[in-house]
């Protein structure tokens, strides 16, 4: 219960912090700086997401994710699961726009310099009118689909960040070196499912741990240790061994 309360308050800071911090999370602005030849704030901080996922999976997007804070909040009002089809949504955005920010950088004649304030005055997103009205649009865009569409819908069908690390969890789940992960005792399993309701991210925990695997590999997990909490039998464990 105490690792909740964590969880949850690094949250909620990190979507008061959405207004200074959303030109980091911003994909126009690195195909923007890509045909500058330009290495924005946001290009490093998605290369630092996908250094981060190497061993510690989409543990951002349970944790710190202000996308996923507006999304916790959304739960309340739609509960829904959602479906397989919806999760492949990201990627029929994501292979467009990194074709394009590859072929920005080719136009541009290389990498030219690194800027992580590129277009952000004084570090701040939000520091204008346009900032603010942009920052406006983003939440709105963000809730409409999660009050739609279900629980963490946004995480599953639109976000252009969450590619980056389901990479990186395949890459960990395979070589199998120590990282964070859920660890399975399917000794101990009555199959209450009640990980299968309390799961954020609509993953049928219950069916993997029913199939004697070791750990949850399902890319999708955003190790918040929900599961573990909710679990009456301990048969789940978050753990970095």
């Amino acid at each position: 219960m105490r690792r909740q309360k964590i969880r949850n308050t690094l949250l909620l800071f990190s979507m008061l912090l959405f207004p200074v911090t959303l030109n980091y999370f911003s994909p126009y602005l690195i195909v923007q700086g890509s045909f500058a030849g330009i290495v924005s704030g946001s290009a490093l901080f998605f290369l630092a997401l996908f250094l981060f996922s190497l061993f510690f999976g989409r543990a951002y997007c349970g944790w710190i994710c202000p996308a996923g804070a507006v999304q916790d909040c959304c739960v309340h009002i739609n509960n829904k699961a959602v479906g397989r089809k919806q999760k492949l949504i990201k990627y029929f955005i994501w292979v467009p726009w990194l074709t394009s920010v590859i072929a920005g950088f080719i136009s541009a004649g290389g990498i030219k310099e690194f800027n992580p304030v590129f277009l952000t005055d004084y570090g701040v997103s939000a520091s204008s009118l346009h900032g603010c009205i942009i920052y406006v649009f983003v939440v709105i865009f963000i809730a409409v689909i999660s009050l739609n569409f279900g629980k963490r819908s946004f995480c599953h069908s639109v976000c252009w960040m969450a590619p980056f690390m389901v990479l990186g969890s395949k890459i960990k789940n395979r070589l199998g070196y120590p990282s964070l992960h859920v660890k399975i005792d399917s000794s101990s399993c009555v199959n209450c499912k009640k990980c299968d309701s309390n799961c954020p991210m609509s993953i049928q925990v219950s069916k993997i741990v029913s199939s004697n695997k070791k750990r949850i590999d399902n890319v999708e997990c955003i190790l918040c240790g929900k599961c573990e909490e909710v679990c009456p039998k301990k048969s789940l464990k978050l753990t970095l061994r």
